[in-house]
């Protein structure tokens, strides 16, 4: 579903710098061995839409400069957000972040579009969500030598009277989500904060830069760096660049919602068929794990429907992102910036997906996987850039993308919660993005972009799925 085409006017457009009492010194932050692996992954572009009944004045003459004023006081303690990345022109070092102007692009807009047809779960055109996502400088040749890419760019964009949307674009080889979480939580704590009887929103703690306690036990970034030079020098890797709009036509994005009542019938089915079968239990029957399990069976049935040729012997995968703070083998900071997270790959056969216990077998390959990691966060690490290379421009895997355990919708910056949060760049590769309900308790929304006629399948397979999802094992929702 489309919407009458809309216009975007821009207001302004500056760059937010670090607070006037701040050094403005040139450092540089090595990468760790963490971060290699973001290097092949195109930016992150989360939209977040919030109701805000005011008109344009008000909002340029109240909200803007607040908004500014504590986006700089944020950065402050997120300065390497605001730096430029350079990919080594010889191959032969690891890439570094470099802080240089101290910014960080911000445009200001205003939309005649409808702001509550970008904030409905229904299918909407995928081209529709793309000017209010900001544009992050495509890397670019410094004096012949070297690239420079800058890691964040913010747009925020008015609908007049209705709402505002805050729009992200970053590179993860920065950070990961959890150290953007907590950015966007200190930048909403310090917009509310400003006005108010307190003088200064007091931080509960800093984030740390130390890469001294990110400890490579395996010798992994040679590993990584080494197929970075690889890639490197045969064809573009994916930082920097932006997705071109035609991949994208005809697509639609979709908001799936799954329930704490819905998990517990999938949660029911699995235990009551390996019952039924006499089989061992998969070990993980976790929220995400069983919603995770449910969408990998249903976009692979998806395929199937729509008679697109499935080898039914080939590998079918699903990846995930696995915190690693915690699954460290020593004491990892829990306010550490930049990338802790292992990389997590199921793998089962496409036959088995599509047979009657398609969801036991998704649950148990999932579930392993993880526990896998918790047991030992690096066991196959060294692979897992050539894991990962198989989900890109792939039709047969699947890779999710956020956490519900980030609690994103409860980034209030003084006007209330997001109404929605949309991941636009779900929409360029087979990913699906996971977060937390907005309403409903315990429930996880799922961001979906696809083809239409295959949405509309998917829409059929998800519904039907569970409602006909007892507590059953002979039932097959196919």
């Amino acid at each position: 579903m489309s919407i009458t085409p809309f216009t975007l006017k821009v207001l302004e457009q500056c760059k937010i710098t670090l607070p006037p009492n701040e050094t403005t010194t040139t450092s540089f932050l090595p990468l760790t061995f963490f971060d290699i692996p973001w290097l092949f992954f195109s930016p992150s572009q989360p939209l977040f839409f919030y109701e805000f009944p005011h008109p344009t004045s008000h909002f340029t003459a109240t909200i803007v400069p607040k908004l500014k004023q504590s986006l700089s006081h944020t950065l402050q303690h997120y300065y390497h957000f605001v730096g430029t990345f350079f990919p080594s022109s010889d191959l032969t070092k690891p890439p570094l972040i470099c802080i240089d102007d101290m910014s960080v692009a911000l445009t200001i807009a205003e939309s005649n579009g409808d702001f509550f047809h970008f904030c409905s779960n229904y299918p909407r055109d995928l081209k529709d969500f793309h000017l209010l996502v900001p544009k992050l400088a495509s890397s670019f040749s410094l004096e012949g030598k070297e690239e420079l890419i800058l890691v964040l760019a913010i747009q925020i964009t008015l609908f007049p009277n209705v709402g505002l949307c805050i729009g992200h674009a970053f590179h993860h080889v920065v950070a990961d989500g959890r150290t953007f979480h907590n950015f966007f939580n200190t930048w909403a704590s310090y917009c509310c904060s400003f006005g108010s009887a307190s003088s200064a929103f007091p931080l509960k703690s800093l984030p740390l830069y130390d890469r001294s306690v990110i400890i490579d036990v395996k010798g992994l970034e040679e590993v990584f760096l080494k197929e970075w030079r690889k890639r490197r020098l045969v064809h573009d890797i994916a930082i920097g660049r932006e997705p071109n709009l035609e991949d994208v036509s005809g697509m639609v994005r979709a908001t799936f919602l799954m329930s704490a009542t819905e998990m517990e019938k999938i949660k029911c089915f699995i235990i009551n068929f390996c019952k039924e079968k006499n089989q061992t239990q998969p070990v993980h029957l976790s929220p995400y794990v069983l919603t995770c399990a449910f969408v990998w069976v249903c976009l692979l049935k998806n395929q199937q429907c729509l008679n697109e040729r499935v080898k039914h012997e080939d590998p079918t995968y699903f990846g995930f992102i696995a915190g690693g703070i915690t699954r460290l083998d020593y004491l990892g900071p829990k306010t550490y910036l930049g990338n802790c997270v292992g990389f997590g790959r199921a793998s089962v056969k496409i036959k088995e997906l599509l047979g009657q216990d398609g969801i036991v077998v998704a649950a148990r390959a999932i579930g392993s996987t993880i526990k896998k990691l918790d047991s030992s966060l690096f066991d196959g690490a060294e692979k897992w850039i050539l894991d990962w290379e198989v989900f890109h421009g792939s039709e047969q895997h699947v890779h999710a993308k956020w956490s519900p355990k980030l609690k994103l919708y409860e980034l209030d910056f003084g006007w209330g919660r997001p109404k929605k949060i949309e991941e636009i760049s779900i929409g360029y590769t087979r990913v699906v993005s996971l977060i937390q309900s907005r309403d409903v308790e315990c429930g996880i929304e799922i961001g979906l972009a696809l083809p239409k006629s295959k949405m509309d399948t998917f829409f059929i397979l998800f519904t039907k799925g569970l409602s006909v999802l007892p507590c059953d094992p002979l039932i097959n929702f196919s």
